[in-house]
């Protein structure tokens, strides 16, 4: 999930950011240097790619955790090579309109992703099933007026501001916070079936792990269909043929990736990956090698 440049007044900011965070280019010992947020469909396909570029391609790869803003400015500078979660063609569409011509885009890793405001499924579907139900007194009272989000500066975030202000909801407080401290709000309402509205996207673990559904958007202000992309800087593919190739190759469709996901939440990243790595075989082996298997 991703972030939103608003102004160009912050690229000043970011390169402060930059300088402090990244340092200089990457040693000459990486071979890979991987630009990454802790979100969870970004961090599961980070750290799939990692595995298979060590295990099975004998490169050395640095992973560097970092606001996706900087990742973006990082990928112009050449200071990381590849970060994988480009959300297009709107979530990241003022960070592409920036910076899209200093880096290229190497493959879609998945397709069909979404935005949106999600409530759990017991909230009654006669009274919420659409952003525009929230202007109901009734329903401002069970949620206190609150909208549960993310990161103050992610992507969502913004299109959740101009919903805010697009269908009047001035009586509602859009409460910036963690991933995780959203996904724990959500938990937590659900054990006590209180009724909440969280700041949602697919993919993510949460729908597996809970029932849930999306308000309806009728004026369209959260966007529609996604799909992220990995990008790469300008020069990667003619320095490291091999691995920009299998990043070319790195699709995933996205009931396995929320799969993978909640596992992932249920146990841990690596263990996950070990067993996706596990269940695909022949497809892993396409990323790696460019060779589809034979039908049996």
């Amino acid at each position: 999930m991703p972030l939103s440049l608003r102004a160009a007044g912050r690229t000043a900011a970011l390169s402060a950011l930059l300088a402090g965070g990244l340092g200089a280019a990457p040693a000459a010992a990486q071979d890979v240097t991987i630009g990454w947020t802790a979100w969870s469909d970004a961090e599961f396909v980070t750290k799939l790619a990692r595995q298979i570029l060590e295990d099975r391609m004998d490169m050395e790869v640095e992973l560097i955790q970092t606001d996706i803003a900087i990742q973006y400015q990082g990928l112009a500078q050449g200071d990381i090579d590849i970060m994988l979660m480009s959300w297009q063609p709107v979530t990241h569409q003022d960070y592409v309109e920036e910076f899209g011509d200093q880096m290229t885009a190497l493959g879609t890793l998945y397709t069909g992703a979404r935005l949106g405001w999600v409530v759990p499924s017991y909230v009654p579907e006669d009274q919420l099933s659409s952003i525009e139900d929230l202007l109901d007194e009734s329903v401002r009272e069970q949620l206190d007026g609150q909208i549960q989000g993310i990161d103050p500066g992610a992507g969502l975030m913004r299109l959740s501001n101009d919903a805010v202000e697009a269908y009047g909801l001035d009586d509602y407080e859009l409460v910036s916070a963690s991933g995780a401290a959203m996904t724990a709000a959500l938990d937590r309402a659900i054990q006590r079936e209180e009724w909440i509205v969280v700041t949602g996207w697919s993919p993510h673990w949460k729908f597996g792990a809970y029932d849930l559904r999306y308000l309806e958007d009728p004026m369209g202000v959260l966007g529609g269909p996604e799909r992220a992309v990995a990008m790469a800087r300008n020069g990667f593919y003619q320095d490291n043929v091999e691995a920009a190739s299998f990043f070319a190759r790195l699709t995933i469709p996205l009931d396995e990736l929320e799969a993978a996901m909640y596992d992932a939440s249920q146990r841990s990243y690596e263990e996950a990956v070990d067993t996706y790595i596990a269940n695909h075989e022949a497809r892993v082996n396409y990323w790696v090698t460019g060779e589809i298997a034979a039908a049996e």
